[in-house]
């Protein structure tokens, strides 16, 4: 899998899959973690002059419905001040909306798109919708690791469709880490997992039994 920086992102629609699932109490961000780990590959894209495009969910909303308790403008207020530069949000995620921004948007800009599961495409992984977020960009970056195990239209549905596709600095970071505890453990090796869908966890858990010594679920 090619990573962002063997790509030559000058002038380019790039367009980052990112995993800004942020906890908020009302409109204020409880913990920007996820932010800060996000930096390094938009920053990385905006200083080699790419027009940069940040996705992401937000919350459990009604799928198809937007709602303004999950939207991201608390996100993109934040990450403005993180990077130290203004990041717009589009109200939408796709269409005239977020072309009229990505039209406005110069290189080394960066621009959020409001919240992808206020489509009900993103989660059903629909053609129409993931054809729509795929012809914003020139190059897809996948930066999500914690998303990547669903078969999403941000995910796989834009991957399938744009031409130039590789990971972000914190993908990577992610698979490398994972790769060489899973290959060479430190002994005793003890998985910790949490997370509130059961149904999501057991392959993990039947695939994790025979490499580790216990394995702590939460």
């Amino acid at each position: 899998m090619k990573r962002m920086t063997d790509l030559d992102l000058a002038n380019k629609r790039v367009l980052i899959r990112e995993d800004l699932n942020v906890p908020l109490d009302g409109d204020r961000i409880t913990s920007d973690a996820r932010l800060k780990a996000a930096l390094p590959t938009i920053r990385a894209a905006r200083d080699a002059g790419a027009r940069v495009m940040v996705m992401s969910h937000l919350g459990r909303p009604t799928e198809g419905q937007p709602d303004a308790k999950y939207s991201l403008q608390p996100v993109a207020l934040h990450l403005g001040q993180l990077l130290r530069r203004d990041v717009p949000l589009a109200n939408n995620c796709i269409g005239p909306e977020a072309q009229a921004k990505l039209q406005g948007l110069a290189d080394g800009g960066v621009l959020l798109l409001e919240n992808l599961r206020f489509h009900a495409g993103e989660t059903a992984n629909e053609p129409e919708f993931a054809q729509a977020l795929a012809s914003l960009a020139e190059i897809y970056v996948n930066d999500a690791f914690g998303t990547s195990h669903r078969s999403h239209a941000s995910i796989t549905g834009v991957a399938e469709r744009v031409a130039q596709c590789a990971m972000g600095f914190l993908l990577k970071k992610e698979l490398d880490l994972l790769g060489g505890a899973l290959a060479d453990p430190r002994r005793p090796f003890i998985a910790v997992m949490g997370g509130s869908k059961v149904s999501g966890k057991i392959k993990v858990i039947e695939n994790l039994l025979d490499k580790v010594d216990q394995l702590i679920v939460g």
